[in-house]
């Protein structure tokens, strides 16, 4: 009997595991997603007053990425990430360099994501692992709370890319909660909520 309740936690286990790299996947691939059928200039171009563009929510996410299934679990990705080093200039993990091209950058996702999926293949959930950077009282973790930390991290950036890319050229990546409308009764839609906040602001 105990050794039939070890199986089925072992069973739900393995199944959390697989619907959590279910969720990491979809996001990785929405974000990358972004980029589609762009050029040059709009994955570079900066679009908040802090610089927020598209290459560079790639580069970031790639980067961070590798440290917390590769350093973390004690493994060695392979990857030179200079814009981590201590003498890099701060925010150099968010933009891309006149020297950096646009496949680089996407390799380098690429290739966080094989190291990631890897990394979850040979650990278990309660596997343990040590993020330095997070200070001593919360740096001790498992692979279960890296894998939610990420999805949540490439979640939260793939929802900037969605943004950046609709004030780019008009449109959102393809999401199926997006009504289906023309052009124009997008631009009906966006006047009417503008009329509302203009009432509210009103009083």
């Amino acid at each position: 009997m105990a050794g039939a309740s070890v199986s089925r936690v072992t069973d739900i286990t393995h199944d959390l595991k697989d619907i959590l790299q279910r969720y990491l996947r979809k996001e990785r691939d929405a974000l990358l997603a972004s980029l589609d059928g762009l050029d040059e200039r709009q994955v570079r171009w900066p679009l908040t007053p802090t610089g927020t563009n598209l290459l560079g929510i790639v580069k970031h996410t790639a980067s961070v990425s590798l440290g917390y299934f590769g350093e973390t679990f004690g493994r060695d990705h392979g990857q030179a990430i200079p814009w981590f080093e201590e003498d890099a200039e701060v925010n150099d993990d968010m933009w891309a360099t006149a020297d950096e091209t646009r496949e680089q950058i996407v390799a380098l996702y690429q290739a966080s994501a094989r190291e990631a999926d890897a990394t979850i293949a040979a650990l278990e959930l309660e596997s343990p692992g040590r993020v330095p950077w997070w200070g001593p009282d919360k740096a001790d973790v498992t692979l279960g709370r890296i894998m939610v930390h990420m999805i949540a991290e490439t979640a939260h950036h793939a929802g900037h890319a969605d943004i950046v890319r609709e004030l780019l050229i008009g449109s959102a990546t393809s999401d199926p909660n997006l009504p289906e409308w023309t052009a124009e009764r997008w631009a009906a839609y966006r006047s009417e909520l503008e009329q509302i906040a203009e009432a509210a602001g009103r009083g």
